[in-house]
């Protein structure tokens, strides 16, 4: 997460995310990065006055209709957005006139989204406009809207039209909502609708007010379309407000949803007050919620984003609905919910915010009659949870996806009936949800029911194997679904049999604490004596393949036996490995879409009377990490192997994975933010923190920390919720001697071993003057350490360049600086720099160089050096520059060495970051201002010898530097 972000034109603080360009390439991508919302509804980051190309959706929780093939959908509800502005004849539009500058912000912190632009028309006439944005938490039927508009050279007259769009359309074009009514008030307007099939009906009512200036008001509206026009006369330098204030109610919450919308809009309070009691609404939900990151403002942003996504999606009054897979920022999964609410996302609620943790297990609670009708469909006992659920619990994952091509067959989609592990998740997480709660009454009400139903399901579906004497589970699919027909998946069986013996537990303590609902439940579900045996007798002999020789679990009956795969063997690539070789054939091999096996351990350990050890996770992890397909397979494998390398010691590996997961979204990496959120990552990026960073395990008296955490980070704060009471964690790292023995070095080029700054500086001191830019030494200071864009986008500033001009400019400076280069020779390396290289070689240290240039091989051969490394990573050996790890990383696996075997050595701080990030150690050439962060500081290697590095090893403690 210490990293310079893929994306140029996003920085990051520590509570607010910004964009400082704005791309119409990235125009889908960004709606789902600026999405706000309070739980009860969601809003993508659509512009206020529209876009070509924009997916524009607010998605309210709860709200589904039938639509074809994907038997439901959370439906695309009216948008509450539209805000024209016209100046004179001309209407504001960023695909037209000219942009000056541009930033859109995201404030954690307040839930605010903002966005500032100076645009000039194509007339001519320039205008400074500030948008702002909140969906209530406070108040969640209440929306708000303002824009601040300043004239920067004219006068002239501005029209406001602030609109609803009753016709808002879905995934496939198609608008789900009949229009019942609308009307106009004094500057305001009112809309009902009601979804064609599920009769549903939506109010939405909202109100303009202008201060600053004088305004009329007139009703244009049309049709689908209320509509409010505010016309006044605008003075050049002065400024106008006009505030946009939106109430929503459906039929799901009261009977007559526009009379309360109307109502409501009649009573509410200031723009100011509405927003400042939004605000101190989320003060209170991230007391409980934030973790503070010292150390790494990026972290800290990346981890507070993720989990804001997350806060925006919970339902906080309603126990009837759920967290869709895509939260409620975009039409993936059609808005329906999956185990990643429970296996995921649930933790994070079920320790810093128990009231919603209770609402989202209700929630399944409410969808047991929807399993009953599947377990009974498909002729078995009990509740069977729908894969793909929504309103009524009932299974609505499509049997069939259309073919990409015309004349391909379409795709049977095998985990509506095979990926039945989803009832034991469920179970489970019930049960953790007790644990941790104590909340007896929930227990007694709703959880021991879905316990107890589910638990007749598969006394249902297993079979008995006579021959071997044993209860197998036949025909599913586990975690991985790149296999698709197996039989005894180890996680499927193995939560099986935790169910089982949880349920057993639940019903002895229901019929002892609570006699008469024990009874009463029994003959509800038909639990008879004979059958809690059953379960208790499945518990104990359910089939779990492993090697008892090797202590690796096979993951499915018959995965051994499958073709072995080598996954660098594709590489590079850009894709998924079912996409590269199709289902069938991936069917055929050890090749894993998503952590199985690991995601068993993982979850096993959190408890010691599950926890199969270390020694049994290391040599599992060894065997099915390789075997992964970690960076194109599921958005969920990357937290999981993150959490199990950080359980294993291995620091790098575990920050790698985190980051995947992290920015995931952010940085669009899997090239599907568009469809929105990925939940179920955002989820595991907490458990990625809590109980891999941290270190998090529960004993008989509370929560306790074994913390791991990254050398960049200085602290790490928190609270979690247990048993009542509020735990607050306060880590940073532990003090310890730094371990002295090297294996390799990774030295970094420019400014360690040759000073190729000054033809670094005359290149670009040269396009700066073509440019008329102005630039100095000075400036260039700025520059050290970070990529080629990055300096650039920094020497430029806000002047406004487009991405083609920007590409061009980094051509030229480079075709400069290669003409530069060709004046270096042998004679070029540093003082002492030789020496050092030398003397390594002779005591059998392995030799790389990790340098971010694309021309370091140019350099290193100009200096003669190349028969003296055994790695050169640079420029084009990855695709993150620092202070990203990649660099280091790389270079490591070069040398065939483990991170904390490798010694860095860097004159920046970016570097330094980078090498820290890696797991490895550092030293830096320079100036402490600069290079402070590593644990020993040179002025230059002039005499430097590896006896020196080692002396001054041995006596470094972690995180203090050595001079």
């Amino acid at each position: 997460m210490d990293k310079n972000i893929l994306d140029p034109h996003l920085n990051y603080q520590d509570w607010i995310l910004t964009e400082n360009h704005f791309d119409c390439e990235q125009l889908n991508y960004k709606e789902t990065v600026f999405t706000i919302g309070n739980g009860y509804l969601g809003t993508r980051g659509s512009f206020e006055e529209g876009y070509p190309g924009a997916v524009a959706a607010t998605l309210t929780n709860g709200v589904y209709d039938d639509v074809p093939i994907y038997y439901t959908e959370l439906v695309n509800c009216p948008d509450w957005l539209p805000l024209y502005i016209i100046i004179d004849d001309e209407e504001f539009r960023l695909d037209k006139g000219e942009i000056y500058s541009y930033e859109r912000q995201l404030d954690l912190k307040r839930g605010i989204l903002s966005r500032k632009i100076s645009w000039r028309s194509p007339k001519g006439k320039t205008i400074s406009l500030h948008f702002e944005r909140f969906a209530s938490q406070a108040e969640q039927n209440v929306l708000g809207l303002r824009i601040q508009l300043t004239p920067i050279d004219f006068d002239g007259t501005i029209r406001i039209r602030g609109s609803i769009d009753g016709n808002p359309e879905d995934n496939d074009g198609f608008n789900p909502w009949l229009i019942l009514s609308q009307g106009y008030g004094e500057a305001s307007s009112w809309l009902q609708v009601r979804t064609r099939t599920s009769r549903i009906q939506l109010g939405m009512a909202f109100k303009l007010a202008i201060s600053g200036t004088k305004a009329t008001y007139r009703d244009i509206s049309v049709p689908g379309f209320p509509t409010v026009e505010a016309k006044f006369n605008a003075v050049q330098g002065v400024t106008v407000t006009v505030e946009k204030l939106v109430t929503v109610f459906t039929s799901r919450e009261l009977e007559n949803p526009i009379q309360a919308a109307c109502d409501k809009l009649q009573n509410l309070p200031s723009y100011e007050k509405l927003q400042e009691s939004h605000e101190q609404a989320w003060e209170k939900t991230w007391y409980y919620s934030d973790i503070f990151i010292e150390g790494s403002a990026q972290a800290q942003l990346v981890l507070r984003y993720n989990l804001f996504q997350l806060l925006i999606s919970a339902p906080r009054h309603d126990d009837k609905v759920s967290i869709p897979a895509k939260t409620l920022s975009g039409f993936g999964y059609r808005g329906h919910i999956f185990w990643d609410t429970e296996f995921f996302i649930l933790p994070f609620f079920l320790f810093t915010q128990p009231d919603i943790a209770r609402n989202l297990l209700t929630y399944r609670y409410h969808c047991l009659e929807g399993a009953r009708r599947k377990a009974k469909y498909n002729g078995y006992r009990g509740a069977m949870y729908a894969w793909e659920s929504a309103a009524t619990g009932d299974e609505v994952t499509p049997r069939w996806a259309p073919a990409k091509h015309l004349y391909e067959e379409d795709i049977r989609i095998w985990c509506r009936d095979r990926e039945i592990h989803i009832s034991a998740d469920i179970s489970i997480a019930a049960w953790l949800y007790w644990q941790v709660t104590k909340d007896d009454e929930w227990m007694r009400d709703r959880g021991a029911e879905i316990i107890l139903d589910t638990a007749l399901f598969w006394s249902s579906r297993v079979f008995l194997d006579v021959k071997r004497e044993c209860y197998s589970i036949l025909d599913v699919i586990g975690p991985d679904e790149y296999h698709e027909n197996i039989n005894n998946n180890t996680f499927t069986n193995r939560m099986v049999q935790w169910h089982l013996q949880k349920a057993l537990d639940v019903y002895d303590w229901l019929k002892e604490t609570f006699p008469v609902k024990a009874t009463k439940l029994a003959e509800k579900l038909q639990l008879t004596e004979k059958r809690r045996w059953r379960w208790q007798d499945i518990a104990e002999n359910l089939f779990i393949s492993h090697d008892s020789k090797t202590g690796v679990i096979e993951q499915f009956e018959g995965f051994f036996q499958l073709e072995d795969i080598n996954l660098a063997d594709y590489e590079p690539r850009t894709d998924s490995m079912l996409s590269i070789l199709g289902i069938k054939e991936v069917n055929k091999r050890q090749v894993i879409k998503q952590p199985d096996v690991l995601m068993l351990l993982y979850l096993m350990e959190r408890t010691a009377v599950t926890d199969y050890g270390k020694e049994i996770l290391l040599k599992n992890w060894d065997y099915y990490a390789p075997r992964t397909d970690i960076t194109y397979g599921s958005s969920l494998g990357p937290a999981i192997h993150g959490l199990v390398a950080a359980s294993l010691g291995k620091s790098g590996e575990a920050y790698e994975y985190f980051r995947l997961a992290a920015l995931v979204d952010l940085e669009n990496t899997r090239g599907n933010a568009a469809e929105g959120i990925h939940a179920a990552s955002c989820g595991s990026i907490w458990q990625a923190v809590i109980f891999g960073v941290a270190g998090i395990q529960f004993t008989k008296n509370g929560p306790i920390a074994k913390p791991n955490l990254p050398p960049t980070w200085k602290r790490l704060q928190f609270k979690l919720y247990w048993q009542g009471n509020w735990h607050n964690f306060d880590l940073k790292p532990e003090v310890s001697s730094v371990k002295s023995e090297i294996k390799g070095f990774i030295f970094d080029l420019d400014g360690v071993l040759t000073d190729t700054a000054e033809y670094h500086y005359q290149a670009w001191q040269r396009l700066a003057d073509e440019e008329g830019i102005p630039f100095n030494r000075q400036a260039n200071e700025a520059l050290r350490g970070i990529s080629r864009r990055d300096s650039l986008i920094e020497i430029i500033g806000d002047r406004n360049y487009s991405e083609s001009q920007i590409q061009e400019m980094m051509k030229r400076k480079n075709s400069y600086y290669v003409e530069l280069i060709q004046q270096i020779t042998p004679e070029s390396l540093l003082p002492g720099a030789g020496n050092l290289i030398d003397e390594l070689r002779q005591k059998g240290i392995k030799i790389a160089i990790g340098s971010g240039s694309k021309n370091a091989r140019t350099v290193i051969e100009r200096l003669g050096i190349g028969d003296k490394l055994d790695a050169i990573a640079d420029g084009n050996s990855v695709k993150r520059s620092k202070p990203a790890p990649d660099l280091f990383l790389h270079a490591a696996s070069q040398l065939e060495l483990e991170p904390a075997d490798c010694i860095v050595v860097e004159d920046a701080s970016s570097g330094v970051e980078a090498a820290l990030a890696g797991g490895m150690r550092t030293i830096g050439i320079g100036s402490i201002e600069r290079v402070g962060a590593a644990q020993i500081i040179l002025p230059s290697l002039e005499n430097v010898s590896l006896k020196d590095i080692e002396h001054k090893l041995s006596f470094c403690l972690a995180g203090t530097p050595a001079h």
